[in-house]
């Protein structure tokens, strides 16, 4: 499905970034991966390269840092000589509590799973652009609608599909032919989540990561607009809204674009 396309992973130390670093191997992919955890990337890496990657490479560092967040995408582009696939997967850690003001736990949600996306995304564009690329963002049923004891963890991701959904507009009215997938993930087995939901939530029904992780890079690579993946059938029919969908489409009628679009 990607052998021998260069792909960039986000958040691969552990969990479905791992899972997915580990998928695009065995397709024979060049991968980058990138986390904060030197050593855990070094056996990722090792792994790739036993399961059949073209190439594999780590570099590691904090998305904390948008300095570090668009010189990564500069380092992986180059070492890769160039880039088809940006999945972005990381996230800041996370506990499910009540809101109680703290404004610097918002301000990092936001700056880590939302900013640091399009920062990363920005400095990929000229490479996607070139190789008619992909950009896959690893959001959540979080984003989608609305859950208790997750505020800060759910303005991001709810940041996420607005601004990538207007960017794929964008892309569609200027005809850059660059995908963008926005994968809505239910509760999904890793052991950061399962940590999480401890003593909160059932984790009976939880899915399966490298399932999931495969979906994503399916989802990516066949450039869907959206991927659900949940334990419930319910979810995509429910959280699709082809309302939205429809009010898009007219609401785009009304805009004279030409100014942008012969620019």
């Amino acid at each position: 499905m990607l052998q021998g396309k260069k792909v960039i992973v986000t958040g691969a130390s552990k969990g479905i970034g791992e899972q997915m670093a580990y998928h695009l191997a065995k397709m024979g992919a060049h991968v980058v991966v990138t986390a904060r955890s030197k050593e855990t990337l070094k056996k990722v890496v090792s792994h790739c390269l036993e399961l059949g990657a073209a190439s594999a490479h780590y570099i590691p560092g904090t998305m904390e840092d948008m300095t570090f967040a668009e010189q990564f995408v500069a380092k992986a582009g180059k070492l890769m000589g160039g880039l088809d696939m940006l999945i972005l997967n990381h996230i800041t850690n996370t506990s499910m509590n009540l809101f109680s003001g703290d404004i610097h736990l918002v301000r990092r949600s936001m700056e880590v799973n939302f900013l640091s996306y399009v920062v990363l995304s920005a400095a990929a564009l000229p490479m996607l652009k070139q190789s008619n690329g992909s950009i896959v963002v690893v959001s959540s049923k979080a984003g989608k609608m609305s859950s208790p004891l997750v505020a800060p963890y759910s303005a991001s991701k709810f940041a996420l599909d607005g601004f990538f959904s207007s960017v794929r507009m964008e892309h569609s009215v200027t005809k850059v032919n660059v995908s963008i997938t926005l994968c809505i993930l239910g509760l999904i087995n890793t052991d950061t989540a399962m940590k999480a939901v401890s003593g909160i939530l059932s984790t009976v029904g939880a899915s399966s990561k490298e399932e999931c992780a495969l979906e994503i890079i399916k989802g990516g690579a066949l450039r869907q607009e959206e991927v659900y993946y949940d334990n419930s059938v319910w979810t995509a029919f429910l959280l699709g809204n082809p309302g939205r969908k429809i009010l898009e489409y007219l609401s785009l009628r009304n805009y004279k674009l030409d100014k942008f679009i012969n620019n």
